[in-house]
């Protein structure tokens, strides 16, 4: 996708990066390989990423977007996707302590089967809301954002 403003593309490209490392946790983590050599390396990063994307990615568009969207006549697309934000808040509360053990070595047996079940679900539920912030979100940020809010937002977005 090609987007005009600069809060679009950093947003659509941390959204690509986000995909490509879904992939290959589902392919690993999501499919009991947790005793893969790769899988404790794999645990952290997508442990970490996923706090990222639950402080930074969704902060950002809670606190500066979404308000932005519902001022311009946008609210149902803002109040959709923060409803999914608390969704995926609540999957990923359940799932990191899993991905830290995992990252550390020390998952228990047990925990193996709740890694599995809710990998494929935390992805899922990802993927299913960056492609609707791809189709709806950003292009209505394309129109929405002015040149010097753009720059300001980008900005801001970039040191957080």
């Amino acid at each position: 996708m090609d987007f005009a403003r600069q809060t679009n593309r950093m947003l659509h490209e941390e959204h690509l990066a986000t995909i490509a490392l879904l992939g290959r946790v589902e392919q690993t983590l999501g499919r009991g390989r947790a005793d893969d050599p790769g899988a404790p390396m794999l645990a952290k990063t997508f442990a970490d990423a996923l706090e990222r994307e639950l402080t930074r990615h969704f902060a950002f568009e809670e606190n500066e977007l979404f308000p932005r969207l519902t001022a311009a006549g946008e609210g149902d697309i803002a109040g959709l996707l923060l409803e999914e934000h608390e969704t995926i808040r609540s999957v990923a509360g359940e799932l990191l302590p899993l991905l830290k053990a995992a990252a550390q070595g020390s998952l228990a047996a047990g925990d193996r089967d709740a890694l599995r079940q809710g990998v494929p679900e935390i992805v899922e539920r990802l993927i299913a809301h960056i492609q609707k912030e791809s189709m709806a979100l950003l292009p209505v940020l394309d129109d929405l954002l002015d040149e010097d809010t753009d720059r300001e937002l980008a900005f801001a977005y970039a040191s957080a």
